[in-house]
């Protein structure tokens, strides 16, 4: 374990943008790519290339981090499944993210918003979304939520942020961060990584096994696909070790 800073390294596949991050010290190199159908087969050679560029190997990392949802179902099922494979694999502990906080603080970064509210796309004309401030770090007002846009409620004035002010730009029109609303913000694993840093530190993480994907929709129990998923990201996330 580093007597510095934790090293983290982050994956981040619940939208349509999958990224992967290591943050070393002070230093953070990530990768990205997008187009969900291929998610699965990008993300672990992107990993590789992280590590070899920051010259380190999994037993150099202090934990394992993941954007842990709400979002895509298969997304978040895979980001699971390959953070669960790599901790596993090298003993590590994992540290789930909410990726409604990932973009709550990529907000902040880049536009300095201290009163925040996240909309991302959850398809079938529903959101998920929450609302912060940012007060020395993210502190929740409003948790994640499920909702039709029209049930997206911020308190007092905020900025807007994610992929559900364009995807239902009519129906949130009302809202007055709509206008100002950056909907390029989404879930990235350096926010996931800078995130996970500070949970990691507080002992906010799990074992391997423990490791579960966040769903805001109900969720009685996996079906069989979707345990083959999991079980598929977590076989080809040991075997690339």
């Amino acid at each position: 374990m580093s007597t510095l800073l934790p090293t983290l390294l982050a994956i981040e596949t619940s939208s349509e943008l999958a990224s992967c991050a290591l943050l070393r010290g002070d230093a953070v190199l990530s990768r990205a790519s997008s187009g969900v159908r291929t998610h699965s087969q990008s993300i672990l050679p992107m990993v590789q290339e992280l590590l070899a560029e920051a010259g380190v190997s999994l037993a150099d990392v202090d934990a394992i981090a993941y954007g842990s949802g709400p979002g895509s179902f298969t997304g978040v099922r895979t980001a699971c499944g390959i953070a669960q494979g790599l901790a596993y694999g090298a003993n590590l502990p994992v540290v789930p993210v909410v990726t409604l906080d990932a973009m709550a603080l990529a907000c902040h970064q880049q536009h300095g918003a201290q009163r925040i509210v996240t909309v991302l796309d959850a398809r079938m004309g529903e959101v998920y979304w929450a609302q912060y401030d940012y007060q020395d770090g993210l502190q929740i007002v409003s948790p994640p939520a499920l909702s039709a846009p029209a049930g997206v409620a911020p308190q007092g004035d905020v900025n807007g942020c994610g992929n559900g002010f364009a995807a239902y730009a009519d129906a949130l029109a009302a809202l007055p961060c709509a206008v100002t609303a950056d909907a390029a913000i989404m879930p990235h694993a350096v926010q996931v990584a800078q995130l996970a840093r500070l949970a990691f530190a507080a002992g906010q993480f799990v074992t391997a096994a423990e490791a579960q994907p966040l769903y805001l929709r109900n969720k009685i129990a996996y079906t069989s696909a979707e345990r083959l998923d999991m079980q598929a990201a977590k076989a080809a996330a040991e075997s690339a070790q």
